[in-house]
């Protein structure tokens, strides 16, 4: 059944609420603790915003709403107001299937991991498939087994996926399934861990994995709708107004198109086709795609060099520290990235590619230099995503082609500890290097990399400004000098995620004629205590004029 005929009535209604109308009119939000980064210059402060047409028409003191009379007058109450802040870097749909899949984020033993899945798996047909265990938090740091989850689902395939989703624990049902025997070859790219008699153990890591999930039923255009739904709700309370898509496949690809047609989206996705669809071709020959409100952009393609460096498949020049002989996996070979990048290039698309390791990096880069000589591509916006572990060598290389770091600040605090374990000194070195991108002229694109960690931005700003857990450790932030201001912070994810979506002009920030999306929060950004910046509340959250999200409930979610 076509999309068009099973939206929801709940959809349907959103569209009413966007009626012409309702965007036509003016509004003045007031009384507001306003604060926007310029593009071309410093914060500004303000107390009244004015609203036409979904867009910004002006900026300006509490006597600015004494000039629009017949404007409809909405009481900020002296909340501080941000612009909409947005995710360079998340994955919609992974999120959507997490909330209502088994959520193990934050186990701290195999037990604690298998006890939930018990519970979970009660009445549950089929495929039983969950995320976010992380061995690394257990008191043994090891891989877990089949048989571990064996204990409590035997007779069901269970698939539970590492937090970084570069590995996947599977119990012996879903070995068997596959197919999956100790003379199964992991594919190019990929590893089966196995025991010491050259059996599999149940971990498979970045491309092995396709050896388990290719056997796993596909989700119908409903399911990801659903999602998307379901994400575009979660995202929208956290104060996020729109959001980078890293890598999507041909379905999710027919499923964007047809809701931005039909103009109900729940917030802005900036989407980039998946490098490793079979359906790339396909999906590059129909062209970019954009509708006419700048809710769908995809103009770009997600492209993966490395695995994770917690599942060590980060491609490394050196040895891991913790695993000698070992340097992890380059997902592709420097050929295939620049057949890869020159494919997208030529279809007018620019390339985003996944390197966390400092050898994915390097290669990622040498691969855009040579495709830049013979192709061009150059002024695409071309971005690294992640760009954890850069040699400093590399690290001016982006600026002189013109490459964007699009970053996670919450990955430097997740994995400071690991991190320290994982790599020597040297390897550190250019690690999760923000300031010295910032500095050297780059533009920082921010992001959470969603569900591998928590969407919430503040945890995000907090990471930055602070390099801190909750507990305010390490004392003064791990390797500290890479510290971002408040006021860099809000612009890495602001008007760094618009610049690298070509639509610093459209979003980002609220300067005139550019889209009213805007957040109200329950504390100063600028002037709360630093430790309370990751507790920050939204109140309520705008997009193009519409309040889409309010956390009181009292008032419909959609401003009418």
């Amino acid at each position: 059944m076509p999309l068009k005929k099973i939206i929801k009535p709940l959809i349907l209604a959103s569209l009413c609420a966007s009626s012409s109308y309702t965007l036509a009119q003016t509004k003045v939000i007031y009384n507001a603790n306003g604060y926007t980064p310029l593009y071309k210059g410093e914060v500004q402060q303000f107390s009244t915003l004015v609203i036409k047409n979904g867009k910004v028409v002006k900026l300006g003191s509490e006597t600015l709403k004494d000039s629009y009379p017949d404007a409809k007058l909405i009481d900020a109450h002296g909340n501080t107001l941000l612009p909409g802040l947005i995710d360079a870097h998340g994955h919609v749909i992974g999120l959507g299937d997490n909330l209502s899949q088994l959520d193990v984020r934050g186990a701290t033993s195999v037990d604690e991991v298998t006890n939930k899945l018990k519970v979970f798996a009660d009445n549950k047909q089929g495929w039983i498939i969950g995320r976010g265990w992380n061995q690394e938090l257990w008191a043994d740091t090891r891989f877990p087994t089949a048989k571990d989850l064996d204990k409590v689902v035997s007779d069901q395939p269970v698939v539970l996926s590492r937090v970084d989703s570069h590995a996947i624990w599977v119990n012996s049902k879903a070995l068997e399934l596959a197919g999956i025997t100790a003379q199964t070859k992991a594919p190019e790219g990929g590893e089966i861990i196995k025991d010491e008699f050259g059996n599999p153990t149940g971990i498979f890591v970045d491309k092995a994995e396709s050896l388990i999930t290719q056997h796993m039923p596909a989700p119908s255009k409903q399911d990801i709708s659903d999602s998307l739904d379901a994400a575009g709700k979660h995202l929208l309370s956290l104060g996020i107004t729109s959001t980078h898509d890293a890598g999507i496949d041909k379905a999710t690809w027919e499923v964007y198109k047809e809701r931005g047609d039909l103009g109900n989206l729940p917030l802005r996705i900036v989407a980039m086709l998946s490098g490793a669809s079979p359906d790339l071709d396909t999906m590059l020959k129909a062209g970019r795609y954009h509708d006419k409100n700048d809710f769908m952009e995809i103009r770009s393609v997600k492209v993966y060099a490395d695995g994770a460096l917690g599942s060590r498949g980060a491609a490394l020049i050196e040895e891991y520290a913790d695993r000698p002989g070992h340097h992890g996996l380059m997902l592709e070979t420097q050929e295939k990235l620049e057949a890869l990048f020159t494919q997208s290039f030529k279809s007018g698309f620019s390339a985003n590619t996944h390197a966390i390791g400092d050898k994915a990096n390097k290669v990622v880069l040498d691969a855009y230099q040579n495709v830049f000589k013979k192709t061009g591509g150059i002024l695409l916006r071309n971005r690294i995503e992640h760009a954890q572990i850069v040699t400093p060598e590399d690290i001016p290389r982006f600026k002189a082609l013109k490459i964007i770091p699009s970053m996670q600040p919450v990955h430097a605090t997740s994995d400071m500890h690991m991190a320290e374990q994982r790599l020597t000194e040297k390897q550190l070195s250019g690690a999760y290097a923000w300031q010295t991108f910032l500095k050297q002229g780059s533009v920082v694109a921010a992001g959470s990399d969603y569900p591998v960690e928590l969407a919430n931005p503040f945890d995000g700003l907090y990471s930055a400004i602070t390099r801190m857990d909750h507990n305010k450790l390490p004392e003064n932030g791990w390797r500290a000098s890479e510290v971002l201001s408040r006021e860099d912070a809000l612009r890495a994810f602001t008007l760094g995620g618009a610049y690298s979506a070509h639509q610093e002009f459209k979003v980002g920030s609220l300067e005139k004629g550019k889209w009213a999306d805007f957040i109200l929060i329950d504390k100063d950004y600028f002037k709360v205590p630093v430790d309370e910046i990751y507790k920050t509340n939204v109140l309520q959250t705008w997009v193009a004029g519409i309040k889409r999200y309010e956390k009181t409930k009292t008032e419909n979610t959609i401003d009418k």
